[in-house]
């Protein structure tokens, strides 16, 4: 396999590799998928002769350096667990100094809304300050600066892509996907409220040409760039239109913050979303005009149709079980 130009995926397996992967199958690019054990990548890469896997350790930065040697761009993806926030710069300063030794020329940071705090402006630019309140935002923040801080450094180019909460088919990281398996199965949705604030979700399908599209565009590094949904939806509206899909009544079972406390005393994913709770009453709803004046429109699903075709993975997904 030629290796010019090849894009690397660390941190492959999730959502957001899977639509990258995707957009540079479609491009006819060769990529590499890195991930800490083989079997998930094997899974979900190992069909695709432009893709090469390759395992990693990200505590070890000699194994990063391996990992990344003969790789163009590098595209970061890792996931930490939750309750476990602090290994984000701590993972990310490894991962520096790896993709240096090994003279990798590009950094794309897959990153969020949380170093923002709440938002002091409806829809927030990039140029919003980044003062968070939480620890959860004030690591994200640390990595961010992190990756901001190597641009330009040992011949490397760095670019942090801010998203919001995403959902798609088979998402199961998504606060949406609930709704869909439930509305699947007929079963009650346990939603986190209020439900009627509006919010922006992502597409993750659409995810991956944009990033496909960074990689060719040298003017995009060195800064953060937002990339938003398509507008703004309630959780009761996809519910509504989930369940109207599924041909059943809405059922749903809403937890406030309170409720989030003490559920949290026994499901510690739970507990650690009541520091987070500020965004489901303060939304960040992004704006993405400077990504777009850059690489041009972006193509966004609407709602209805992520709604339909989310609902459509769960309903596949029941008939499956049913069959095994």
């Amino acid at each position: 396999m030629n290796q010019t130009g090849t894009i690397g995926l660390f941190g492959a397996a999730g959502a957001v590799g899977q639509s990258i992967a995707a957009a540079l199958r479609a491009a006819d690019r060769d990529y590499r998928v890195i991930g800490r054990s083989r079997a998930p990548l094997e899974a979900a890469f190992g069909h695709d002769p432009r893709a090469a896997i390759e395992t990693w350790n990200p505590d070890d930065p000699a194994s990063i350096a391996a990992a990344a040697r003969g790789l163009c761009t590098a595209i970061y993806l890792v996931g930490v667990p939750y309750h476990q926030f602090e290994l984000h710069p701590q993972l990310m300063r490894k991962t520096l100094e790896g993709l240096k030794a090994a003279g990798v020329k590009q950094l794309i940071l897959v990153g969020t809304v949380y170093p923002y705090g709440r938002p002091r402006m409806q829809p927030v630019t990039e140029a919003h300050p980044r003062e968070p309140h939480t620890f959860k935002g004030r690591m994200r923040l640390e990595q961010e600066n992190l990756v901001l801080e190597a641009h330009g450094k040992s011949g490397l180019s760095t670019l942090v892509l801010r998203l919001p909460d995403f959902y798609g088919p088979g998402i199961e990281r998504s606060f949406l996907n609930g709704i869909f398996e439930s509305a699947a199965r007929g079963k009650r949705a346990m939603m986190i409220g209020p439900i009627d604030v509006p919010h922006e979700y992502l597409f993750i399908p659409d995810v991956g040409p944009v990033i496909e599209t960074l990689t060719r565009t040298p003017e995009a590094f060195g800064r953060v760039l937002h990339i938003a949904g398509t507008g703004t939806i309630t959780q009761r509206e996809v519910a509504r239109q989930a369940y109207e899909l599924a041909g059943r009544t809405p059922k749903m079972m809403v937890l406030g913050k309170t409720a989030l406390r003490v559920t949290g005393l026994f499901d510690p994913m739970l507990r650690e979303l009541v520091e987070m709770h500020y965004l489901q009453t303060e939304p960040v709803v992004l704006d993405d005009s400077a990504l777009q004046a850059l690489i041009g429109p972006i193509r966004k699903t609407s709602y209805e149709e992520g709604i339909r075709r989310s609902l459509d993975a769960a309903r596949q997904a029941v008939l499956h079980e049913a069959h095994a």
